[in-house]
């Protein structure tokens, strides 16, 4: 069987599976997730992708992204935007409750904000509001207990989508989940959302029970807005490392959602009786390259390294034919993409080799960091040393643990990187993302004052074509500074045991375990 006919197939067994197990669920039971690692920490500021996930279970934003990833109502049932564009103001959910009982008011929504912009530099997202990238919040404040009102300096189409912003985590927390010194109660953190904290026991599981109380937004839901009604007991996310043993665990009932599932493995999937679901996602692989590195710093120098590596290929083997390769900042699930952001210089080893002349290369050392916690970051460094190689190139692989790769990111300490961001919902806020001075920042990837420029513009223009005109110069900028080499945007393929129904994946790519049900 085609690979297309196993995904089409694979595709029909989530529906149908889920559709007849629909009918038998029933309220309660227990939902385990696997995790491939630890949380980092609960406050929201020390993060990454599974604490994203698992946090936005325990907390809510004012606003967060539908399916179609426009902005939908969580925490804020309503709001409504001066004719000016600069002053939001957001009615928050009636009956919207902390999990100690409290009500969830503006002046909370007040206190969260203004503790997460004292972070400073420490708050992944404060350059976004502070007035750096172009947006500047002037003001947050109560106007009653249900209004709470955000001034910022000038209209910019991006407000909403930063405040839903996933890594963002500009969520609502009740007070006294801070101490009385002023630390953050990492076991006991309080939300408004579905399920809270019940225990973490570190490198093994966070288990998450439902709040009985819960009072949803009446919108149906949809991606991470609308109505998060949880319809089992609890959610354990498990830490299981090694993705072998995660599989294993899915067929022996042990688990019952395996997030990103590798496409090769559907038909084992299938086979062992889970429903795979499948979606378009906004994940994006890329290599990163240090462009302050003496070596790599010569545009030419990132060319023929580029030329030297078959992306294409490598989009083909890791998606399994589920997408190709794209090395813009505009996903394939974008509406603003079309075919010109996939220009880039073409696969050459002789143009390489050429370049490398020109250069005067002399076999120094590249060395591509890398880790084993992903398995498509592994790979996907494999095979950029094998092609680099292959082309006179020395390339090293350097295979370090998760967490100081991380560091080694955050900090610019690497040549290459083959590294993954998760979903960004918006061209914009990719952009953003890697858009800056790394004098300020270490993890800015490409420095460009021109590039800036288009980016603040993009933020500040509503019109759909207009922005699209904009990421195409940003992208036609990116062709000339090679400054990132995007790989793809990582396809949404996971699998449900077939206890589990109304389980779905959506392009922020993120596991949910609200609207989910277990039968008995």
């Amino acid at each position: 069987m085609k690979l297309t006919s196993l995904i089409l197939a694979a595709g029909l067994a989530a529906a149908t599976g889920a559709a007849a197990f629909a009918e038998t669920a029933t309220e309660g039971g227990k939902l385990v997730i696997r995790l491939n690692a630890d949380i980092r920490a609960t406050d929201g500021v020390n993060r990454d992708g599974n604490t994203d996930m698992v946090l936005h279970h325990i907390f809510e934003t004012l606003v967060a992204y539908r399916d179609d990833l426009t902005i939908g109502p969580l925490l804020a049932e309503s709001w409504t935007v001066s004719e000016d564009g600069r002053v939001y103001t957001f009615t928050l959910r009636e009956g919207a409750k902390f999990h100690n009982g409290a009500p969830v008011t503006a002046q909370d929504v007040v206190w969260n904000w203004e503790r997460k912009v004292s972070q400073g530099a420490d708050w992944f997202c404060n350059a976004y509001f502070d007035g750096s990238q172009g947006m500047k919040v002037e003001s947050v404040a109560a106007a009653d207990d249900r209004t709470v009102v955000f001034t910022i300096d000038a209209p910019n189409a991006l407000f909403l989508a930063q405040l839903a912003n996933i890594q963002c985590n500009a969520w609502v927390a009740h007070p006294d989940s801070v101490a009385a010194d002023g630390s953050w109660k990492a076991e006991a953190p309080i939300g408004s959302g579905p399920f809270q904290m019940a225990e973490w026991k570190r490198g093994q599981y966070v288990e998450l029970q439902k709040f009985q109380d819960y009072v949803p937004v009446k919108a149906p839901m949809s991606g991470y807005a609308g109505d998060r009604s949880a319809h089992v007991d609890a959610v354990r996310f498990l830490v299981i490392p090694d993705t072998a043993a995660a599989e294993a665990a899915l067929y022996a009932g042990q688990i019952d959602v395996l997030p990103d599932l590798e496409p090769a493995n559907i038909p084992e999937a299938e086979k062992n009786g889970a429903q795979v679901v499948t979606g378009q996602g906004l994940g994006f692989q890329t290599v990163l390259v240090q462009t302050a590195d003496p070596l790599l710093s010569d545009v030419r120098m990132r060319k023929a390294i580029i030329q030297a590596i078959d992306f294409k290929q490598i989009a083909e083997l890791r998606s399994g034919g589920l997408t190709g390769f794209n090395p813009s900042m505009v996903a394939q699930a974008s509406s603003f993409f079309d075919e010109d952001f996939l220009e880039w210089p073409a696969y050459d080893p002789a143009a390489s080799a050429a370049l490398l002349a020109e250069i005067g290369y002399k076999g120094e050392p590249i060395t591509i960091q890398t880790n084993t916690r992903y398995q498509s970051m592994y790979e996907v460094g494999v095979l950029v040393q094998a092609m680099l190689q292959a082309s006179g190139i020395n390339a090293q692989l350097e295979v370090l643990d998760w967490a100081t790769q991380l560091d080694n990111y955050s900090s610019g300490k690497f040549q290459l990187q083959s590294f993954s961001y998760s979903p960004r919902l918006d061209p914009s806020l990719l952009y953003g993302l890697f858009l800056g001075d790394k004098a300020e920042r270490a993890s800015t990837q490409w420095e460009s004052p021109e590039a800036m420029q288009l980016y603040i513009e993009s933020t500040q223009t509503s019109d759909p074509e207009a922005r699209k005109a904009l990421f195409k110069k940003l992208h036609a900028l990116l062709v000339q500074d090679l400054a990132v080499m995007g790989v793809m945007y990582v396809p949404q393929v996971d699998a449900v045991g077939s206890a589990v129904s109304g389980y779905d994946v959506w392009p922020g790519g993120r596991a949910r375990g609200w609207g989910v049900s277990k039968t008995k």
